[in-house]
C-alpha cells in the first residue's frame, strides 16, 4: 500500500503580499534606527532605494580664477601692444615723411630708433598701470630697464626670422619679408614678451 504524505499548503497571493510588506517594514525599521543610506529617500513612509545621482564636480575655484586673470592679462597685453605699435609706426612716418620731408627725413635709422623707444615706453606705461595694475610695483628704473632689454630680445627674434627668410631660404619678395618679420617674427616676439614680462618685469611676488 502506498503511503501519501500530506502536501504542504501552497501560499496564496495574499500571504505572499503580506510577507513582502512585512519584509519592507522590517527594512524601514532598520533604516529608522540607522538613518537612510546614501541614494535613499523617503516616499510615503518607506525608504526608496536607488542609485545616487552622479555628482558634477566643478573645476576648483582657484583654477577658474587664475584662468580668468590670465585671459584678462592677455587681452590687456594685446591692446597695449597694438597701441604701442601704432605709436612706433606713426611716429616713424611722422618723423620721416610728414609734410613730404619730415624732421628726420635724411636720418631714417635715427627716426626708427626714436619711434621704437617711444612705442616701447608707451607700452610699458600701459602694461604697468593697466594690464598688471594689480601686481606689486618694484623700482621704476629696474622695471623700465628690464622691460626695454626684453623688448630688444623680442626685436632680435623678429630680425632673426627675417634673416633666415632672406639669407637662408633666399626669399626677398615684399610678401616674404612681411611674413617673416611682421608675421612669424612678431608672433614669436610677442609671445616671448608676454611670458617674460609677467614673470620678470611684473612678478606676482614683490622683488627684494
Amino acid at each position: 500500500m502506498t503511503a501519501y504524505l500530506p502536501a504542504e499548503p501552497r501560499s496564496t497571493g495574499a500571504e505572499m503580499a503580506e510577507a513582502v510588506v512585512a519584509g519592507v517594514r522590517g527594512r524601514n525599521e532598520t533604516v529608522d534606527a540607522v538613518g537612510p543610506a546614501a541614494g535613499q529617500e523617503r516616499i510615503g513612509g518607506y525608504a526608496a532605494v536607488g542609485l545616487a545621482p552622479a555628482a558634477v564636480v566643478p573645476p576648483p575655484a582657484p583654477d577658474r580664477q587664475r584662468a580668468g586673470e590670465l585671459g584678462r592679462e592677455a587681452s590687456g597685453f594685446a591692446a597695449v601692444g597694438a597701441f604701442g605699435l601704432l605709436v612706433d609706426v606713426g611716429g616713424y612716418n611722422a618723423l620721416v615723411h610728414l609734410g613730404g620731408t619730415g624732421l628726420l627725413d635724411d636720418q631714417p635709422l635715427v627716426a626708427k630708433a626714436v619711434s621704437l623707444v617711444a612705442g616701447t615706453t608707451v607700452a610699458y606705461v600701459g602694461n604697468r598701470f593697466w594690464t598688471y595694475r594689480d601686481r606689486p610695483r618694484g623700482r621704476l628704473a629696474r622695471e623700465y630697464v628690464l622691460y626695454m632689454a626684453l623688448s630688444a630680445v623680442a626685436l632680435g627674434i623678429a630680425l632673426g626670422c627675417l634673416a633666415v627668410s632672406r639669407y637662408v631660404l633666399g626669399l626677398s619678395s615684399p610678401m616674404a619679408d612681411n611674413i617673416a618679420a611682421n608675421g612669424i617674427g612678431l608672433a614669436l616676439g610677442s609671445m616671448f614678451r608676454f611670458l617674460t614680462y609677467r614673470r620678470f618685469v611684473f612678478p606676482e611676488e614683490p622683488t627684494s
